[in-house]
């Protein structure tokens, strides 16, 4: 156990003039009904981290790479503290501008896979190739090392996404390192087109023209993993402090980097730079807080439109960065929250389902949420990821107002049958 030792003048302050969350009610307005403050309280003490993961991660394969990603997270960390932001005057595979800080983040995951004993295979959204690294290792890891680059130098929040598999299932590709076993009728997604010989059923089919199809490349019927074969995934984020949340096997555990002696004593006198600051987090079904990106698909999208509209006649709080973690992970820390991003002809899905929307899916579905693959309305974690490129619409966050969402996609110009 971790045991704090004294008291800051913050935190007499925090403990004199305790902040309670608000719960929004249906006419609530302003700060005291908007603003939703935390309700964790300061503990006597927390639990170490290789305590909750001995405890909660049963694959000790498993728990060596989360350590591993850990390391990796707490030298992105302080890379960020102390590098500039600046233009590198290069471009990653898909042609996004590299800065400095995606460099660094990048070279920081890469030496940590490359040095790992249980890591197979890497792959990165920087240049997303499937790369050996340990031909005895177990397992193969997908990234995003730094989510959010058009923010960070405006000093917010930004992050890095990790996804894990056991080896021989790669999330990727077609790169043929390992050929991914073929899935069963009841797992396999099909492609929606013109030339597809299976469907969905025609409210599906209904909803992939109006909000745009899944863009495997070609029709060639690669199989490839979905994001139920993750073992395990983390998003870390990195503001003002350092947290990362990660699917252990009976739910989501936050951990928090940076601890001061003064913060994260043990018994025995030594303190670790890593600790549980919140266990078995959940996502609650109900949700006053909207974060809706792609706003411009709205133009087209009369289910969107409408859905926006829903939100703000209704008063629901916007939280909104245009980063993908801190939109999503929010929902970590409030305990409740809806992120959607739909797509549209002229504004196309930009999120990548193997690097982004598959580890977030694992996280947000292991806390009780729900994820709309945007398309279909099915779960982001049944998706077939059929190219290293893929992008996907999504729809994630609280149960309910994710099925709000999918009932909002059978919204077409003459109007909307929804029952929420």
């Amino acid at each position: 156990m971790v045991r704090r030792s004294g008291t800051t003048r913050y935190e007499r302050h925090r403990r004199d003039a305790k902040l309670e969350s608000t719960t929004q009610g249906g006419d609530a307005y302003g700060a005291s009904g908007t603003s939703f403050y935390t309700t964790t309280e300061k503990q006597d003490s927390y639990d170490s981290l290789d305590k909750v993961l001995n405890a909660k991660c049963k694959d000790e394969g498993v728990r060596k790479v989360i350590v591993e990603m850990l390391d990796a997270c707490g030298e992105i960390t302080e890379a960020l503290r102390s590098a500039l932001v600046t233009v590198e005057g290069s471009a990653n595979t898909f042609g996004d501008a590299q800065l400095s800080v995606d460099v660094i983040a990048d070279e920081i995951m890469w030496e940590v896979a490359k040095g790992s004993e249980v890591v197979a295979y890497g792959a990165s959204e920087e240049e997303p190739e499937i790369v050996k690294c340990n031909p005895k290792g177990e397992y193969t890891i997908c990234w995003d090392p730094l989510d959010g680059s058009s923010i960070v130098d405006n000093n917010w929040a930004v992050g890095t996404i990790i996804g894990v598999c056991a080896r021989g299932v790669l999330m990727s590709c077609g790169a043929g390192v390992e050929a991914y076993p073929p899935t069963t009728p009841s797992t396999r997604r099909v492609e929606l087109g013109p030339e597809a010989t299976e469907t969905p059923s025609t409210r599906n089919q209904k909803r992939a023209r109006r909000w745009g199809s899944k863009s495997g490349k070609g029709d060639d019927g690669l199989l490839g993993a979905t994001g139920r074969d993750q073992v395990t995934s983390l998003v870390a984020l990195y503001g003002p402090r350092t947290t990362v949340a990660v699917a252990l096997d009976d739910g989501v555990y936050e951990f928090s980097y940076g601890c001061t002696p003064e913060g994260c004593m043990l018994e025995d006198g030594t303190y670790e730079p890593w600790i549980c600051s919140r266990a078995k987090i959940e996502v609650a079904k109900d949700c006053r807080i909207f974060s809706p990106a792609n706003l411009r698909a709205a133009k087209e999208v009369a289910g969107y439109k409408r859905l926006v509209e829903h939100y703000m006649d209704d008063k629901y709080t916007l939280r909104y960065s245009g980063g993908l973690v801190p939109d999503i992970y929010q929902q970590f820390t409030k305990n409740q929250g809806v992120f959607a991003n739909p797509t549209s002809d002229s504004s196309p899905a930009k999120l990548r389902l193997a690097f982004e929307a598959a580890p977030f899916g694992l996280l947000v579905e292991k806390a009780g949420g729900k994820t709309s693959d945007g398309v279909t309305g099915g779960s982001i974690l049944d998706v077939e990821i059929t190219a290293v490129d893929q992008r996907t619409a999504l729809c994630i966050g609280s149960a309910n107002e994710v099925d709000r969402f999918n009932e909002y996609l059978e919204c077409d110009d003459d109007g909307c049958n929804t029952s929420k």
